[in-house]
């Protein structure tokens, strides 16, 4: 793969002052990509993963894309499209 794209889905506690990236919409996010790379013909060259903790609990749900190493924060399905689109592919 040229770039791995990993979502943050981790699970915490609901008593966590820090919150997860999960009750945030983490796998609403890793579905958009998916849906998304397959959209734009990038499945087999681009892959989004599950990721546990990214440890960015308050900022969720987090992504971060290798190897360029960039990370999102607070990412929402409807900041997908935008993201894959800087991806240089």
């Amino acid at each position: 793969f040229e770039h791995h794209i990993f979502v943050c889905t981790n699970e915490r506690d609901l008593s966590d002052a820090r919150g997860c990236c999960s009750a945030r919409g983490g796998e609403a996010v890793l579905e958009a990509f998916r849906k998304e790379l397959t959209e734009r013909g990038l499945k087999g060259r681009v892959r989004a993963n599950k990721a546990g903790c990214l440890d960015q609990c308050a900022r969720g749900p987090a992504v971060v894309i290798y190897p360029e190493g960039v990370w999102y924060d607070h990412v929402k399905p409807e900041d997908v499209p935008g993201i894959v689109a800087r991806l240089k592919v």
